[in-house]
């Protein structure tokens, strides 16, 4: 499936009438599935006014790092710089949470809502220098619908 059909189907996700956990739990299971590289997909979003994110849905091997403080990992390193943060290998990054031994290359792109990063996708990749600018570029169109979606809970 190229970017252009993922794109496709990660819309009609977001437009559709399934509850808003559902349709990120969809997005997860799509970009794994169907992303070669993609060994491990999940969103992290602030956990209330703690500074620390909470992880949401996924789809891959489960994590024990379910909260993350801001500032740790390269989860929480894009919760406080806002910027996308690629990580070609794992084994050269000193703030890096190994989440799974098989884990070689990470991004991370940031969820913004009225200007707030109010979370990200994070992927995890088995091969090392895994991402590309194509792989960014949909992830943000990822995080953009999402965006559109997200009500935060006061």
């Amino acid at each position: 499936m190229n970017n252009q059909e993922l794109k496709l189907s990660i819309s009609s996700i977001i437009n559709s009438s399934d509850l808003y956990e559902s349709k990120l739990q969809d997005i997860c299971t799509l970009l794994k599935d169907k992303v070669d590289h993609f060994d491990w997909v999940g969103f992290y979003f602030k956990n209330g006014d703690l500074n620390e994110l909470k992880l949401s849905k996924f789809a891959g091997i489960p994590t024990a790092h379910t909260i993350i403080p801001f500032g740790k990992g390269i989860c929480g390193q894009v919760a406080v710089s806002n910027k996308t943060f690629i990580v070609k290998d794992i084994e050269k990054q000193d703030n890096y949470i190994a989440c799974n031994i098989n884990v070689k290359s990470e991004i991370v792109v940031p969820i913004f809502v009225n200007g707030e990063n109010i979370g990200q996708i994070d992927i995890d990749s088995n091969k090392l220098d895994a991402f590309t600018k194509e792989d960014e570029e949909l992830l943000n169109f990822v995080c953009t619908k999402v965006a559109e979606i997200n009500t935060p809970i006061d």
